[in-house]
């Protein structure tokens, strides 16, 4: 790998030395005979912090395909109307991975919506989606023409094959597949976790502000993949699979689109440790506000909202004095759609399970349940460590989040007796005690 967030990269495959076309972008005649293709992740006319675009250096140009034909596969969606509206606090317990090995799921099949808000036409709105899989994608792969995939696998991990290289992501890693990268999913077993896309721009690094110039998710964590190419011909067709404004269409080619010898910019995917982040919290009392926990955030046009942010709550010192120490209870103008990796989630440790999710919408509220809030109401306090073993995550958003059929119903995973968590809640009021 190469290190360093949004940097401007150099590799080609070492099996080609001299690949990369030297001062130019476009020679008459690249070296070995490759194609020029530029990717570009931005408009032409972005200011030179935001401009993005990579330069591919190719045996066959991506433009040789059959025509794209609709793919009916999956249960991806951004239609928010499937059902009525539902305000409620909502739990999923473990989404269920297909164990009969006839029924075979890859990670495109697999792709579930459970929730998301605004479309993709618009350039503007999320979408989260679930997948479970037990398959590797074969002579397939997919890109995403609506938005950016930010995966973070739960269970099992992912060979990644893209144009720019390959990525190994394992749980407590996450990888960010940028708009228009293709790329190929490889499994070794039941697999499962969680996509957020978003619409319209791109995961960037959250201002720091009076934190000054070194925390939280630091650049040179994050990992960029080699140049590596495949000379392959599949006669059999290899599949080329676009989503695009939602829905999922297929195209025939007879060579893997994996052929880049060697590339150059800064518009890439790439991964990232979440063990590597530095966690920033309060050293006296009270709680700092849990955006101090943002490792990516996808910013809107309003300053300071983000169309989406990425938010974990890893191991750390809880130290703070006269504090109530867990999550207080909280009524929010976003959304907060959160999952579980591994461990157990200090305010809800019995029903929010790893593999599952929770989602609170727009000022419904939500907290710590009763039997969490009667230990750290009585806990002697005294500094201690913070999720051991755990690491839970949200994907928190500025756009009010409608949930599919699939999540309400189809999917057989969704609590409904969540609300009860907090019906053993009592009142402590005593007016003759300060």
């Amino acid at each position: 790998y190469m290190s360093g967030f949004g940097n401007e990269h150099v590799s080609e495959d070492p099996r080609c030395p001299g690949a990369l076309p030297e001062g130019q972008n476009n020679p008459q005649v690249c070296p070995y005979g490759l194609y020029a293709e530029q990717l570009s992740g931005s408009a032409f006319t972005c200011p030179r912090p935001t401009n993005k675009r990579s330069w591919l250096y190719r045996i066959l140009p991506s433009v040789c395909h059959k025509p794209f034909k609709p793919l009916k596969e999956g249960r991806l969606t951004h239609n928010w109307d499937e059902v009525e509206p539902d305000p409620n606090q909502l739990r999923w317990k473990p989404f269920e991975i297909p164990k009969d090995s006839r029924n075979k799921l890859d990670f495109v099949s697999g792709l579930h919506t459970l929730c998301g808000a605004g479309e993709p036409r618009g350039r503007n709105g999320i979408a989260i989606h679930i997948f479970v899989c037990n398959a590797s994608m074969l002579n397939r792969c997919l890109y995403n023409s609506d938005g950016d995939f930010l995966i973070v696998p739960q269970q099992g991990k992912l060979l990644i094959t893209t144009e720019f290289g390959k990525m190994l992501v394992e749980p407590n890693e996450i990888c960010v597949i940028q708009q228009g990268m293709r790329f190929s999913v490889e499994v070794f077993g039941e697999t499962r976790g969680y996509i957020l896309e978003v619409y319209g721009a791109h995961f960037e690094l959250p201002d720091l502000g009076p934190i000054g110039a070194n925390g939280l998710a630091n650049p040179r964590d994050f990992l960029v993949p080699v140049a590596w190419y495949e000379d392959r011909q599949v006669p059999g067709g290899y599949t080329v699979i676009s989503k695009y404004q939602g829905k999922l269409f297929a195209a025939q080619q007879d060579f893997s689109p994996f052929n880049v010898v060697a590339w150059h910019g800064n518009y890439t995917p790439y991964k990232y440790h979440l063990e590597k982040f530095m966690v920033i919290n309060s050293v006296a009392f009270d709680h700092a506000d849990p955006s101090i926990f943002t490792v990516l955030t996808a910013k809107s046009t309003r300053p300071g909202v983000a169309l989406a942010d990425f938010v974990i709550f890893p191991p750390r010192w809880g130290v703070a004095d006269n504090t109530f120490r867990p999550p207080y209870y909280h009524r929010n103008c976003m959304s907060e759609f959160m999952g579980l990796i591994k461990g157990h989630y200090e305010a809800k440790e019995e029903g929010f399970q790893p593999g599952g999710a929770s989602l609170h919408s727009m000022m419904t509220p939500h907290g710590p349940d009763a039997d969490c809030f009667e230990k750290a109401s009585k806990a002697k306090l005294e500094p201690e460590r913070v999720a051991e073993g755990t690491m839970a995550f949200m994907f928190e958003s500025s756009l009010s989040l409608a949930v599919t059929k699939w999540g309400l119903q189809t999917s057989n995973c969704l609590d409904k007796n969540y609300y009860k968590c907090w019906e053993p809640l009592k009142s402590h009021f005593n007016p003759n005690c300060k």
